[in-house]
């Protein structure tokens, strides 16, 4: 196993130093990274002799203080050598080689004395090192000015020692920060401040000391009396004035030696220095040469030399890195990615990083030209961050629940459905448009107002296509839907009758003193479907709002209650089909006293609409007894109490499963002046249009027979309608399929029916498993007893009762009204057994 020589470990040794320097000035945010690797606590501000006792365990850290101490000990060195000659050039003076010896001396003195050097002595160092410099001074040739100084400057003398050490100890706190942070950028900090304030201290001793001697001199010329006190060293007045006129003899050969073109030049060269000028020249330069150079090659291959892949604290803008990588992204989409997150974690140019996203954003979209292009482009863009920049916010995110809605109506399995699934897409660009008319950014609502129309026509024509191929097909279009409730923009006309509902609705809600009005029925009933059509089928003056309590208990607390009704109350008005913008609560008051700041916001929407009564459908309402046993407190109650007794344009609309009678007897309080409306079954009239024409164009495709028995078996429940219809359906494409039926001659009769019933039971088990579980065990005594052929007793009159109040059993007790809900416990009856 070889081993590393002295001479090349001492190289590598340097080189590692220099590579420090470079990341300190030029790399620092990969420099911290490098030191969490070191250490998970140490940071580039930290003085790494401070964990001096973990260097035994952390070889890494040990290595890293030593290249410190070196660094922050040669650079002021290596500094004056290089500064001196192109001062000597450019001044044609003589450089103070003396002075910066004293610095020099008294800054690697700091350093030694903050690697460990013993601190008790540092007062005997600094007067020897004092001593030492004073002699020097006195060979140098200026021994009478500093003769007259210590000769006549003892108290002086004494006040500069003072002052020196003082200002060593503040600014080796001072500089520590700005000098070791700013100009070198160094781990050791605190190390740096010390040996400059020794430094500075020593010199400032010096200094002090002959100025001083210097001004008593002066004022003994001018006959300014002073004395200094021997008991205590202490200066008197006169050795006040003294140090005002040193002072003001200081200022003065300053002024005159710098001058005012000096100050500017000084103050212009740090400003340069401050925001990086020097090398912002060259990078601008260099970033003018790659852009020309990636207009004629591949635009990927110039992204790794990048200025801010070398430098990455550039504070002045450098243009057209945000366009490269918008034209690298088109060719090589990693690259350009990559990229991208190096700018927003290793540098400071997350701006032209956001701007990349933005243009490759637009560009993306842009480049769609067909169907299958807007369907993938949501999983091409899951990389931008979430939430997307803010130019595109609120944009974006419906663009890519349009893609995914193409993506969902390509996967359908037959083109009706496809030409069904693009209806929710199209819908939504539709409504985009309409919103970026209104948009602030005129340039950006430019932009994506060209892509929605562009993505209107391509969806468009692919919906004409799809209808036209679905007619051409030689499979049944599937139009039913076996869904939990029906939305009025996919639904469409599918929702049939409830007439007397909708008219009793209305005709309550125009009463001057309207009840409040309770809609209830069994489950699957289509009481949710007939609150999402209301909006088309009330007037206009009459505001339905829909609101779920049953989404609404995901919130636990009063508070959280009352901020999504808020939000749903909101989101409601926007999906009506004239929307109204509701403004938000205030958020501060809703936190403080949740439901009184709820009643305050609805008296503001009443005042900003005034001529328009709000409807507010509260539906599955039994939840709010969850809430009111979860938080021991009845406020959501007494919120709906105050509501009805004092905003006059608000209605409310209850809707659940249970009349107010099977609740806990406290809400007859809150509830007083109740209609209630019953949602039952359909009109056999209207189940009958539901299952022959569910949509217009629809070709009839069953006998009056399987009709007939649709009928019977599902009592005309909506729910069972449309699953039988569906499934009967796929049972006839199936054969379709299998090339036992021609589609121009098929027709379903009682026996398809009949066929499908076992599937029917399945694919319905959730309903049907609700029923038996919210029966009692005399209920389900009684049912076994009716499907064993026997006859109600009269003990049994209160349980036919309930489960005639249930829809289940018929008004007279011997039957059950919906043959499926029969057959389907018969069914687990046998599977208990």
């Amino acid at each position: 196993m070889s081993q590393t020589s002295p001479k090349s470990g001492f190289w590598n040794y340097v080189a590692e130093c220099l590579r420090l320097l470079y990341w300190i000035y030029f790399k620092p945010f990969t420099f911290e990274r490098w030191l969490r690797d070191i250490h998970p606590e140490l940071k580039p501000i930290d003085n790494p002799f401070n964990r001096r006792v973990e260097f035994r365990t952390n070889p890494r850290l040990r290595r890293y203080a030593g290249q410190v101490w070196w660094l922050t000990a040669l650079a002021p060195m290596f500094s004056v050598l290089l500064v001196a000659p192109v001062y000597m050039l450019l001044s044609g003076k003589s450089f103070e080689w003396f002075v910066s010896f004293i610095f020099c001396s008294g800054w690697l003195m700091g350093r030694v004395l903050d690697r460990g050097f013993n601190r008790n002595r540092l007062v005997t160092l600094f007067f020897a090192a004092l001593i030492l410099l004073l002699t020097l001074r006195f060979l140098s040739g200026v021994a009478v000015a500093l003769a007259l100084g210590l000769a006549t400057g003892l108290g002086g003398l004494a006040m500069g020692l003072g002052i020196g050490l003082w200002m060593g100890l503040v600014l080796s706190v001072t500089y520590s920060m700005a000098f070791s942070s700013v100009v070198l950028g160094l781990g050791g900090s605190m190390a740096v401040g010390l040996a400059l304030g020794v430094a500075i201290g020593l010199g400032m001793s010096l200094a002090l000391c002959v100025s001083i001697g210097w001004a008593q001199s002066i004022a003994r010329s001018w006959g300014i009396s002073y004395e200094i006190s021997a008991a205590t060293g202490g200066v008197e007045v006169g050795g006040i004035m003294i140090g005002l006129v040193g002072g003001s003899l200081l200022s003065s050969i300053l002024g005159s030696m710098i001058g005012l073109a000096g100050s500017l030049a000084v103050g212009l060269a740090w400003f340069f220095g401050v925001l990086r000028i020097y090398f912002w020249l060259a990078e601008l330069l260099w970033m003018f040469i790659l852009f020309c150079m990636s207009r004629f090659q591949k635009p990927k291959n110039y992204l790794k030399y990048l200025p801010p892949r070398f430098d990455q604290l550039i504070i002045l803008p450098l243009p057209f890195m945000d366009t490269m990588i918008m034209k690298a992204y088109q060719e090589n989409p990693n690259t350009a990615r990559e990229t991208i997150d190096y700018l927003i974690t290793f540098t400071n140019k997350q701006q032209v990083a956001l701007q990349a996203i933005i243009k490759i954003t637009v560009e993306s979209l842009h480049q769609c030209r067909k169907l299958g292009d807007v369907a993938d482009i949501a999983s091409q863009l899951t990389w931008i961050p979430s939430p997307p920049p803010p130019e595109i916010g609120t944009i974006l995110p419906q663009l890519l629940d349009i893609s995914q809605g193409v993506k969902a109506s390509q996967e359908a399995t037959t083109s009706y459905r496809q030409y069904e699934l693009l209806k929710p897409p199209i819908n939504a660009l539709q409504e985009l448009k309409n919103t970026l008319i209104f948009a602030k950014n005129a340039a950006l609502a430019t932009q994506f107002g060209s892509i929605t129309n562009r993505w209107l026509t391509i969806l468009e024509t692919a919906q004409r296509t799809l209808e036209e191929t679905a007619k051409k097909s030689q499979e049944i279009s599937q139009v039913y839907i076996a869904s939990n409730s029906l939305d009025p923009t996919t639904a469409k006309n599918r929702f049939k009758g409830r007439i007397d509902i909708f008219r009793e609705i209305e005709t309550l809600t125009l009463a001057d003193q309207p009840e409040v009005l309770l809609l209830y029925g069994g489950r699957k009933t289509g009481k949710t479907s007939a609150l999402k059509y209301l909006p088309y089928k009330i007037g206009a003056n009459i505001v339905p709002l829909l609101v779920d309590l049953q989404g609404g208990l995901s919130a636990t607390t009063l508070k959280g209650l009352a901020e999504n009704l808020a939000q749903q109350i909101i989101e409601a008005a926007r999906r009506l089909p004239r929307k109204i913008f509701l403004p938000h609560p205030d958020a501060d008051k809703l936190a403080e006293d949740p439901f009184p700041a709820l009643q305050t916001w609805l008296a503001e929407i009443e005042r900003s609409n005034s001529g328009k009564r709000f409807l507010l459908c509260l539906d599955e309402y039994e939840r709010l007894s969850e809430v009111v046993a979860a938080t021991n407190s009845r406020a959501p109650l007494n919120f709906i109490r105050n509501l009805l007794q004092h905003q006059k344009q608000w209605l409310l609309l209850f809707s659940g499963s249970h009349q107010l009678s099977e609740l806990d007897a406290y809400w007859t309080d809150y509830l007083i002046n109740t209609r209630a409306l019953r949602m039952s079954y359909l009109q056999e009239s209207e189940a009958r249009e539901l299952i022959t024409c569910p949509i217009e164009d629809f070709s009839n495709i069953y006998e009056s027979n399987a009709v007939d028995l649709i009928i019977h078996l599902t009592h005309c429940q909506p729910y069972l309608v449309q699953l039988m219809c569906y499934e009967l359906v796929e049972f006839l494409n199936k054969d379709i399929r299998a090339n036992r039926r021609q589609l121009k001659t098929i027709k379903a009769t009682a026996q398809d029916v009949q066929e499908i019933i076992p599937i029917v039971l399945e694919r319905g088990t959730s309903y049907f498993r609700e029923i038996w579980n919210n029966l009692t065990e005399n209920d389900r005594n009684l049912l076994q007893r009716i499907i064993q052929d026997e006859t109600p007793t009269p003990q049994d009159k209160g349980t036919v009762r309930r489960l005639t109040r249930k829809e289940i059993l018929t008004q007279e007790g011997n039957a059950f009204q919906v043959p499926l809900v029969q057959k389907y416990i018969e069914q687990l009856l046998e599977e208990e057994n």
